[in-house]
């Protein structure tokens, strides 16, 4: 009997050793373990995870490597080998903390994890940190994926830098893909990557969008989340499609000359146990003392920013993005969490810096390295900065002293305009100054006006459901809102279902209210937000001086008593001006007098009270020719009828401007 199975057993050891890992097929240079140990190894998504492919030898397989440095054993377990915690080990490379092997026979499509035994016994399993993709939660092993894509986005490549300029006209569409459009035959299932590639395109060129920017589309096992409770850092969420898929979103996006920016969440991530929490058994990615460790709001972990390693991996992830995806820009969460020690604890809870005071001084760090190393790799894109406090220079070069951003959320300007726009407009003469305020600071920082999905959920209601007044009055009061937002200076972004005026407040369980374009009202609402993108576009006063305080100009700011505002704007340098007029009550006022620079004639290019607007039809009859009588302080002015709750833009430029 033993000679019977004695073949059968030299053949499972040669089964065995065909498939055994092996340990010479390294990726990682002794360069590249110094380097990310000195957290300066900003390109590990090339080392690190999962990596198919095929040794000189022609063996092909999968190169797995993970940082553990508190582990005293690493195993890669999957569907291929029955999960066995024993079958393939992995091996340590020196002292870096980093575990790898090369797995002959596992290709693309093997779901797997890292079995990790640490030192004092804790055991578990984990998904790849590195992994390119996961499986569809609530599943959670990571998938051998290459993600591979044959780009077709070269034109919009090359020119990319004029697009994403600070002088540039941008005009950004902010989108949850899970809940943006859903297909109602097919049980309500969301789109696909590639389903909403060819929609969202053309919305976005429909309604003169320039950008659109996804919350976070990383993987996260808790839908509700919205993706802001990150696990799979460098995979798409698999609940749309694969990496390739995703590139090829941004890819027709890019065809059609639309730019794409990523909500990204560097400032905390969940406990869950297949994730980065306790990875090897200890506090590895996040602080050990929850007085740094634990974010008392969003019950979830806070990076260890003052470690090397998890600066190499925060930073390989950010650039990971930008390269492998094209994306244009990411906008980063809950900054103000990251920059104070005390943010949202009580004292006792939380632990002063070196010199005493409330400063993350390694998160401020780790930002400026993180801009510095984008914009290094990168010029021709753009990070934004979701900062809600008084912090200096947010957007402003690190060598100055600023963070490094590109550009800032204005949260100052959305709580203002928000507050002054709900109330009744009889009230609104003592609230002037709600309006006016942000023309005090607004050259301080590079400024985004958001009007965002945190204003339309939790109870918030919707954009619409804030404004008072009849059915008529409430719509206005909405146009109104826009056409404040895009008559000041900033860059803007509009949450989807504000195009469309929809009356329920932001469910990302269900899609959009796409049928309210059968009515006039929302019509008239979707018509005014493509109007206003295009004059944004179209008009350099618009754009060109968003950050330049030579292009504004307040021509009356002190009408509270008639709720009436004037500015203009025009291009620093410029002969060419954009006068706009905002009447904040219901009643249209004739024979309103407007002080300008110019005389001649004066085009109103566009009037929110407009009919195609659904509006009441008060205006200019197409603009005003402006007399030589001087008037708050110019030498010539304009007798203007201002529509009730409305905004006008009224055009001037000199006959031989080449754009006229």
């Amino acid at each position: 009997m033993a000679q019977d199975t004695a073949p059968e057993q030299q053949r499972a050891r040669a089964e065995r050793d065909r498939f055994a890992a092996r340990h010479d097929a390294s990726r990682l240079t002794d360069d590249d373990l110094y380097l990310f140990n000195e957290g300066s190894h900003f390109r590990l998504w090339e080392k690190l995870g999962a990596h198919p492919g095929v040794l000189p030898d022609g063996t092909e397989g999968t190169h797995f490597a993970v940082w553990a440095p508190n582990a005293e054993a690493v195993a890669v377990v999957g569907d291929w080998n029955g999960w066995d915690r024993e079958r393939h080990p992995l091996a340590p490379r020196g002292s870096s903390g980093i575990w790898e092997g090369f797995l002959p026979g596992v290709g693309e499509g093997a779901v797997y994890k890292f079995f990790i035994r640490a030192r004092g016994g804790h055991v578990g399993e984990k998904a790849d940190p590195f992994g390119r993709r996961h499986e569809v939660p609530p599943r959670t092993a990571s998938v051998v994926a290459k993600g591979e894509h044959a780009w077709r986005d070269a034109e919009w490549m090359a020119t990319r830098g004029e697009a994403n300029a600070l002088g540039a006209p941008i005009t950004i569409y902010e989108v949850h893909l899970g809940s943006w459009r859903r297909v109602p035959e097919e049980g309500d299932r969301s789109l696909t990557y590639r389903e909403a590639a060819p929609l969202l395109a053309q919305h976005c060129l429909e309604l003169g969008f320039t950008h659109v920017e996804l919350m976070p589309v990383m993987e996260h096992p808790f839908y509700g989340s919205w993706g802001y409770q990150t696990t799979g850092y460098f995979a798409p969420t698999s609940r749309h499609g694969g990496p390739e898929d995703l590139k090829y979103l941004v890819d027709v996006l890019h065809q059609h000359g639309v730019g794409v920016l990523l909500d990204w969440v560097p400032s905390h991530f969940p406990t869950d146990a297949h994730g980065l929490y306790r990875f090897d058994g200890t506090h590895l990615f996040e602080h050990a003392d929850p007085r740094r460790g634990f974010h008392p709001d969003w019950g979830s972990a806070i990076f260890n920013y003052g470690r090397h390693e998890v600066r190499s991996f925060l930073i390989s992830n950010a650039l990971f993005w930008l390269e492998e995806f094209h994306v244009d820009g990411l906008r980063v969460d809950a900054v103000a969490s990251m920059l104070y020690l005390d943010y949202s604890r009580k004292a006792g809870e939380w632990i002063p810096n070196e010199f005493g005071g409330r400063e993350d001084l390694e998160a401020i760090g780790f930002l400026r390295r993180l801009n510095e190393e984008v914009y290094r790799a990168f010029p021709d894109v753009q990070t934004f900065a979701e900062e809600s406090t008084a912090w200096p220079m947010v957007s402003r070069p690190t060598n100055i002293g600023g963070l490094g951003f590109g550009m800032k959320w204005d949260m100052g300007w959305m709580h203002d305009t928000l507050k002054y726009i709900a109330r009744e407009p009889i009230h609104r003469r003592y609230h002037h100054h709600e309006l006016t305020f942000r023309l005090l600071y607004a050259w301080n920082e590079n400024f985004v006006l958001p009007l965002s999905h945190d204003e339309v959920v939790h109870g918030k209601g919707s954009l619409l459901g804030k404004m008072p007044g009849d059915a008529w009055q409430r719509f206005a009061n909405l146009r109104l809102l826009y056409g404040l937002m895009y008559g000041q200076p900033g860059k803007k972004l509009l949450f989807m279902g504000a195009e469309l005026a929809q009356g329920d407040e932001w469910d990302h369980d269900r899609s959009l209210d796409w049928h309210l374009l059968d009515f006039p009202f929302q019509r008239g609402v979707w018509r005014w937000v493509r109007d206003l993108n295009r004059l944004v576009a179209d008009e350099p006063a618009l754009h060109a001086g968003d950050f330049d305080p030579r292009g504004f100009e307040w021509v009356d700011a002190s009408d509270a008593d008639q709720s009436v505002l004037s500015w203009l704007r025009r291009a620093p340098g410029a002969d060419r001006w954009v006068l706009v007029v905002v009447n904040a009550t219901p009643i249209p006022r004739h024979h309103y007098r407007v002080g300008v620079p110019q005389g001649g004639w004066w085009a109103e290019v566009l009037n929110g009270d407009a009919t195609e607007y659904a509006g009441s039809g008060h205006g200019n009859l197409g603009g005003v020719e402006a007399a030589a009588q001087p008037w708050h302080g110019r030498p010539y002015s304009v007798e203007l009828t201002l529509p009730p709750l409305a905004v006008v833009f009224l055009r001037w430029y000199p006959e031989s401007d080449p754009l006229a």
